[in-house]
């Protein structure tokens, strides 16, 4: 790998950087959009997760289409592309709000999620090799602190303009003439179109800025292997495998965690949800504190441990929300939060370590993994349906993090292939 001089890299890595708070910005405007849109279209837990599935199906249906695109044309043009998409689709959101049909908002995240994987499959690995190969999870850290601060961010400042806080009853509703059921629809749904024309405006504008900014690709030795020997030889690594499975989870994790953090709060918790918000935005916080102590520790911590030590503490903190109430429940999904911030990172640097020409091709499969945000969550639902009881869903996140402590009690300590 050619080497990139510090006075070549600095302005492009904060450049990359503030993409991670954009991606961040939209996934955390996401825990307000599922009962936002559950309560204008009336949906089950299961319907409603499906704005997750809808998101997260696109990184699995891009993520090596992104990959091969970047191989052959630079980080750049995929990170133009993610952008193109990403402002696309937001802008979408003001003709899906006019429709009133929730199938066409599905499609808006799906199209926001597409340009998403190009941008995740580019500045993750891009944020690693931007700088001394020994300080690359602490740098990648660093980078998705900012990721941290969207998420406080989003809830707080964006969440209040789109939720309304009329919390109708079904006897309301279902007492309610078409004409106002329609005139109810209609207000809820329209709340949305400004935040997210606003957001696609920006992106676009900062797609036209990475335009005109000369970015270094990093150029690897063997550029002319096939697409299938890359495959091969990235999953040789036994770090990829498992990076692959414990990713895999731990977004299934954070997905679960935050969609449902609302409806947990309102339901277990036995706040309003105009409360919950709040608390939600206090949520995003804790991401976002724990992701820059998480990258002051690894000072003083390798992160293999740390991230078991996070891992442990997490799985009792599952226990805690699934079997207490009131405040303490609200209390541990925060500190679950600060505590899973670390791990995306983690798992990721973790996992294309030593990958050396196949990080690319490693790096979308990943990406890839990130499809476990779009198959736990329905799992969350459909127990918490069956049950009527949001709490027993939160199994699932509890059975993530078990396997995030198996990523790092089995593969690390290995030696790489």
């Amino acid at each position: 790998m050619k080497s990139i001089t510090t006075k070549s890299f600095l302005f492009p890595f904060i450049l990359v950087t503030s993409l991670f708070f954009f991606w961040g910005f939209v996934h955390n405007l996401d825990p307000i959009l599922i009962p936002h849109l559950r309560k204008a279209f009336q949906l089950t837990d299961l319907e409603s997760s499906l704005v997750d599935s809808s998101v997260f199906i696109a990184y699995f249906a891009m993520a090596l289409p992104a990959g091969f695109i970047m191989r052959k044309y630079g980080y750049k043009s995929g990170i133009l592309i993610g952008l193109l998409l990403f402002g696309i689709g937001s802008i979408l959101f003001v003709p899906a709000a006019n429709t009133l049909q929730y199938i066409f908002f599905l499609g808006a995240l799906f199209i926001i999620a597409c340009g998403l994987t190009f941008l995740e499959t580019a500045a993750n690995p891009y944020v690693t090799i931007l700088g001394p190969a020994a300080t690359a999870t602490q740098r990648l850290n660093f980078s998705q602190s900012f990721n941290g601060l969207a998420a406080f961010v989003a809830p707080t400042f964006i969440g209040p303009l789109i939720l309304s806080g009329n919390e109708l009853s079904k006897e309301k509703i279902a007492s309610m003439s078409a004409t106002e059921l329609h005139a109810f629809i209609s207000q809820e749904a329209a709340s949305v179109k400004m935040p997210y024309l606003i957001l696609g405006i920006i992106i676009l504008l900062v797609a036209v800025i990475f335009y005109f900014t000369k970015l270094p690709d990093i150029k690897h030795e063997e550029e002319d292997e096939t697409a299938s020997g890359s495959f091969a030889g990235a999953w040789q690594s036994i770090r990829l495998r498992w990076g692959i499975a414990a990713q895999f989870f731990y977004v299934g994790a954070q997905v679960c965690v935050g969609s449902f953090f609302i409806r947990m709060s309102t339901n277990a918790g036995g706040i309003s949800e105009t409360t919950a918000t709040t608390y939600l935005g206090i949520y995003g916080l804790a991401f976002m504190l724990g992701r820059f102590a998480g990258t002051f520790f690894m000072q003083y911590i390798s992160p293999r441990r740390l991230l078991a030590w996070y891992a442990m503490i997490n799985i009792a903190l599952c226990v805690m929300a699934i079997f207490s109430s009131g405040i303490i429940v609200i209390i541990a999904l925060i500190a679950i939060s600060f505590f899973m911030s670390i791990m995306f990172p983690t798992i990721f640097s973790l996992g294309i370590q030593g990958l050396n020409h196949h990080t690319k091709i490693g790096s979308s499969l990943i990406i890839m993994s990130i499809v476990g945000g779009a198959l736990l969550p329905p799992v969350l639902g459909k127990i918490s349906d069956a049950t009527q009881n949001i709490q027993y869903g939160y199994v699932v996140p509890l059975i993530c993090f078990v396997v995030v402590l198996l990523f790092t009690f089995k593969v690390i300590p290995q030696k790489i292939n």
